[in-house]
């Protein structure tokens, strides 16, 4: 008697844009996936982007803010403004890349 398994093992793939809502991401996977989408969003051009991590404890916006000083390719980050979350979120600017000659 076999088992099936109904969820796949390949990985999801989401979409990614300037804003990410981090509440639904586990806390044990907060770091991988927050490293991640930087890496994506900038290889995609954005310069800005905001992530959502909640008002709570402060706990999530600190994996975050840690996250972001010691990634090469941000420029600088800080509360998003109150109508995109307040200190709720991080609004997050990129370097700009290299100009090739």
């Amino acid at each position: 008697m076999s088992v099936e398994q109904p969820f796949e093992e390949e990985p999801v793939r989401i979409p990614v844009t300037d804003v990410f809502d981090l509440h639904t991401v586990p806390d044990r996977d907060l770091k991988p996936v927050v490293e991640e989408y930087l890496r994506e969003a900038y290889a995609l051009g954005f310069r800005f982007v905001r992530l959502i991590h909640g008002r709570g404890t402060g706990v999530r916006r600190q994996i975050v803010r840690s996250i972001l000083a010691r990634t090469p390719f941000v420029d600088s980050y800080e509360d998003a403004p109150p109508e995109a979350g307040g200190w709720g979120a991080t609004a997050v600017v990129f370097r700009q890349p290299p100009v090739e000659r």
